[in-house]
């Protein structure tokens, strides 16, 4: 398979050759599931939490005597069973993260991509950089490429000034290849890579 490469100008530059077996195959969608949801799952903060009786303030003394009283026995005011007591089984701060497999996650990344190309959205250019740190020049640049909404642009390495420019472009980012996920490529409505991003993608998932 054949993809054209352009350049900011989106003129015709050349072309390169895309591998089939590593874009070309059936598109697994549970793959990319489980790669978002790992990632999603990765970022909660996970800092919520509630009191229990041993955290709630108060509650040090003993209601009233054991027995005597004909009411029921208790041992402290901030029983859960009563109002302003502790909270049983409530939520506590942990994280949700959790192992995925290498092998999972190249999986996901190669069934995104390969998604992109069937549905022609992806753009393969020849350099992503910029001269001066402008979100302007930045905007025209996606303009001139047809790039609307969503994006994810893919470098071997993000160009700093480039990315200062992005910045300000809501939905819009520049990512490294090597760290380049399932859910960056799912989320963008288009995905705009180098040639030689293209490349590094195609290495590591081979």
């Amino acid at each position: 398979m054949q993809l054209d490469v352009v350049n900011n100008e989106n003129q015709k530059v050349g072309t390169v050759d895309v591998n089939d077996e590593v874009f070309g195959g059936r598109v697994n969608a549970g793959l990319i599931w489980e790669s978002v949801v790992h990632a999603n799952a990765a970022e909660r903060q996970g800092t919520h939490a509630v009191k229990n009786r041993a955290l709630v303030s108060g509650g040090g003394k003993k209601p009233w005597k054991q027995k005597g009283t004909g009411r029921s026995q208790v041992g402290s005011s901030r029983t859960p069973l009563w109002r302003h007591g502790g909270t049983v089984h409530g939520p506590r701060s942990r994280s949700y993260d959790f192992k995925l497999s290498k092998k999972v996650e190249r999986g996901a990344l190669r069934a995104a991509l390969a998604q992109k190309m069937r549905d022609g959205e992806l753009v393969v250019v020849d350099a992503l950089s910029a001269t001066a740190i402008k979100t302007k020049a930045a905007a025209e640049m996606l303009k001139r490429l047809g790039i609307t909404g969503k994006a994810v642009l893919v470098d071997v390495a993000a160009d700093e000034k480039l990315s200062r420019s992005l910045r300000n472009i809501p939905g819009v980012s520049l990512v490294p290849s090597a760290r380049l996920t399932a859910r960056e490529v799912t989320d963008a409505g288009r995905v705009v890579a180098t040639q030689g991003a293209l490349a590094k993608l195609q290495e590591a998932l081979s």
